[in-house]
C-alpha cells in the first residue's frame, strides 16, 4: 500500500453560503473516481477538517462528471460576517481537501 494526496488523482472547487462550505472533488478519470468514491467518505472528510467543521458533512455522488460534492455545515466560523478566520468565505477549503492522504492498493 502507498499513500497519496487527493491532488494526485483529482482537482476541486469550493464555495460558501453563510456558515456552510461546499467542496466539489472531481476525479481526473474513471479509475480515480472509483477510488475517491470508496475512500473519501463524509466521515473521513469531517475527520480531515477536524475542529474547522463543527456540523454535519453530507456527501453527494455525481458519477456523470466523476465527482463527489461535500456540504459541510458549521464550517466557516459562523459565516462571513461573524468569522475571525482570514478565509471566512471558504474558498480555500478545496485546497485543504486536496491535501488529504488516502491509501492505495498497489
Amino acid at each position: 500500500m502507498r499513500k497519496v494526496k487527493l491532488v494526485e488523482i483529482s482537482h476541486a472547487r469550493s464555495g460558501d453560503k453563510g456558515d456552510i462550505s461546499n467542496v466539489g472533488l472531481i476525479a481526473f478519470d474513471q479509475k480515480g473516481y472509483e477510488i475517491i468514491k470508496e475512500k473519501v467518505t463524509a466521515a473521513r472528510v469531517k475527520e480531515h477538517f477536524g475542529d474547522l467543521v463543527k456540523g454535519e458533512v453530507i456527501r453527494y455522488e455525481l458519477p456523470n462528471i466523476l465527482a463527489l460534492n461535500f456540504v459541510m455545515h458549521g464550517a466557516l466560523g459562523g459565516g462571513g460576517a461573524r468569522s475571525l478566520r482570514i478565509d471566512s468565505l471558504g474558498k480555500t477549503m478545496a485546497g485543504a481537501l486536496l491535501r488529504m492522504k488516502i491509501e492505495l492498493d498497489d
